[in-house]
C-alpha cells in the first residue's frame, strides 16, 4: 500500500472502571463500564471505520474495553496488546504509532487519559468545527473516542498532521 494513502487513527479511552482494592493495572469495568463499550463499537462500525489493526494498552480495563468494542465490528482486526500504552505520554503513544506497518490505513488505539486527550488535540492541525467544539466542550471521559485523518506513512506522525474528523463520548 502506497505510504501516501488516507488513513485513519481511532482513539478511544477505555470505559468506566470499577475501584476495588486491587493494582490500578488491574482495575476491571464497572457496570456502566460494560454497557457503554458496545456502543463505541456500534458508532465506530456505523461510521464504516473498519480497522486492520487494534492497539490496546495491558491493563485489565482497556483489554475488557477492547473485548466488548470488537463484538460489534463486523470483523475482529488483528489484536497488539501493547504494554507501553498503560498510562502513556501522548510521545510516547506517537513513538508506538510510528512503528505501524503502512499496510494498515485504520488503526484503533485503546488507552487511557490523559494521554489519549491530549494525542486527538495535539495530531490535530485543523479540525471538523464540530467534533473540536464537542472535544473541547466535553473533554475525554470514559468510553469517548476521536478520529483523527492523515495523509503519509505511520512514520510521519506528529503534532498537526492531522485533521480531528469526528468525536464521540457515549453521555454527552
Amino acid at each position: 500500500m502506497s505510504v501516501d494513502v488516507p488513513r485513519r487513527i481511532v482513539l478511544l479511552r477505555h470505559a468506566k472502571a470499577d475501584w476495588p482494592d486491587v493494582a490500578d493495572h488491574e482495575r476491571p469495568l464497572a457496570d456502566r463500564g460494560r454497557s457503554d463499550a458496545p456502543l463505541a463499537g456500534d458508532w465506530i462500525a456505523g461510521h464504516g471505520i473498519a480497522p486492520q489493526l487494534t492497539l490496546c494498552s495491558t491493563a485489565a480495563r482497556t483489554r475488557e474495553t477492547w473485548k466488548l468494542v470488537a463484538h460489534q465490528l463486523p470483523q475482529r482486526p488483528r489484536t497488539v496488546y501493547e504494554e507501553r500504552l498503560y498510562d502513556a505520554s501522548p510521545g510516547e503513544i506517537i513513538a508506538v504509532l510510528g512503528e505501524t506497518s503502512n499496510d494498515v490505513r485504520d488503526l484503533l488505539v485503546v488507552g487511557h487519559n490523559p494521554g489519549m486527550q491530549a494525542l486527538a488535540e495535539l495530531l490535530a492541525g485543523s479540525a471538523d468545527d464540530d467534533a473540536a467544539a464537542r472535544l473541547g466542550r466535553h473533554g475525554f471521559p470514559t468510553t469517548a473516542l476521536a478520529v483523527v485523518r492523515f495523509t503519509g506513512p505511520w512514520k510521519s506522525v506528529e503534532p498537526g498532521v492531522g485533521a480531528l474528523a469526528a468525536y464521540w463520548a457515549p453521555h454527552v
